[in-house]
């Protein structure tokens, strides 16, 4: 079992419009039980950087197959293969933005 806790990520790109946005945050939960549908934080073996992406399918090897929420974006599991899932996402947030003087 993988260790308990927390994870932040911040979305960069547009993978995943229009879901989450660039710029966007994301609060996610380890170790909890992922299904079909759900967004994770998940690193691709070639991939040096985390990703936010939706759950596909689960893999015999613990690994899952992730796609983008934009279908022209690209960046996922059909261009990487599958992924290693570390947590599903619990909630989104968006910095707040400084005035500008």
């Amino acid at each position: 079992m993988k260790a308990a806790g927390w994870l932040r990520a911040e979305v960069r790109g547009p993978s995943m419009v229009p879901t989450l946005y660039d710029g966007d945050r994301v609060l996610a939960r380890r170790a909890v039980r992922v299904r079909p549908g759900d967004l994770v934080v998940a690193r691709y073996p070639a991939l040096d950087r985390l990703v936010v992406k939706r759950a596909v399918r689960a893999g015999p090897d613990q690994r899952w197959w992730l796609a983008s929420d934009n279908p022209f974006a690209g960046g996922d599991s059909a261009v990487h293969g599958p992924a290693e899932v570390l947590a599903r996402v619990a909630w989104r947030y968006r910095p707040l933005r400084r005035r500008q003087r």
